[in-house]
């Protein structure tokens, strides 16, 4: 019901817009340009200082004199003066034409509307190249991040049916839980199909143990991989295009910069140097090199540090009994 009403009134909204003339934008325009120039609230006859009630003659005898007043020869050095004095000539030629006048009449008692369509505001803001950059951007990372919100809701409720399922095959369909390790298969792939010599295949069917509450999967190890929502993507801001690439870029900035060695002290020439260099090299006894106080990092630290940082771990995994 709510969708039907909206539409009708966007259908009503597009019909009252395409009602609108090419005149009637005109209209528009010097009714915007005239509250900007002269000030919020000045009508077509404000501004001419006729009653809205004025015949054709007095509007054009309140014309010949405003535009005296208005002549750029007369506001030499007035910014705007010639625009001021065209828009001028515009009034009074639609206040001195009956179906022009019948047209602001019409707004001019009812009001000119606030939303007069995309071509209307348009026409005033022309976005350039960036503007049109920056909302696609913002659009498509929207976009993106609410599409890895269903990814990631269609996954977990993917899992909840996964363990539904090893548990029913494990327990029966009351779901009453049984002690000890129970192995099944899980068909993943749907229900049976017919292949193309027309012989009945049944769907991808995985190997699943049940022990108590967890369901696992068996690898070619041995170890058992634990199936739970861990598994499922969340959604995040940055893992979307723009985001991902940025970071990406800066990185690569980052690891372009040569490396520098901290505590680092300049020599003074080069033999001191080769003497340093030579003495660092030959341990003795009692002494503790640059590496062994920090300096540099053994192999086997950074590599387990490596291993520590940046990546999702994988699901706890259990030996099977």
């Amino acid at each position: 019901m709510r969708v039907f009403f909206l539409l009708a009134c966007l259908a009503a909204l597009v019909t009252a817009v395409a009602a609108w003339t090419k005149e009637d934008h005109e209209i528009f325009d010097l009714v915007s340009a005239i509250e900007a120039s002269e000030g919020k609230g000045t009508t077509f006859y404000s501004w001419l200082g006729v009653p809205s009630t004025a015949s054709t003659s007095e509007i054009a005898k309140a014309y010949r004199k405003k535009s005296i007043q208005l002549h750029p020869d007369k506001n030499k050095g007035l910014k705007k003066a010639h625009e001021r004095f065209a828009r001028l000539g515009v009034v009074s030629s639609i206040l001195r034409n009956t179906e022009g006048r019948k047209r602001y009449d019409f707004f001019y008692k009812n009001g000119v509307p606030k939303w007069r369509g995309t071509g209307y505001y348009y026409s005033r803001f022309r976005p350039g190249l960036g503007t049109v950059f920056v909302f696609l951007v913002v659009l498509s990372s929207i976009l993106q991040y609410f599409i890895q919100r269903l990814n990631h809701k269609r996954d977990i409720e993917r899992v909840d049916w996964v363990i539904q399922q090893a548990r029913s095959a494990a327990w029966g369909t009351r779901l009453v839980p049984v002690e000890g390790q129970r192995k099944v298969k899980v068909n993943l792939g749907g229900g049976p199909r017919l292949d193309g010599d027309g012989n009945l295949v049944a769907g991808r069917m995985v190997e699943m143990v049940v022990d108590g509450d967890g369901v696992y999967i068996p690898d070619a190890d041995g170890n058992l991989d634990l199936v739970d929502k861990s598994a499922a993507v969340p959604p995040s801001l940055a893992r979307t295009w723009f985001v991902a690439l940025v970071a990406k870029f800066f990185r690569k900035i980052v690891r372009s910069k040569p490396p520098s060695s901290p505590g680092a002290v300049p020599s003074e020439d080069n033999e001191s140097d080769d003497a340093s260099a030579t003495a660092s090299d030959v341990p003795s006894s009692g002494a503790t090199t640059a590496q062994e106080e920090g300096g540099a990092r053994p192999r086997g630290a950074r590599a387990a540090a490596v291993m520590a940082g940046g990546r999702r771990r994988k699901a706890p995994k259990k030996r099977q009994s």
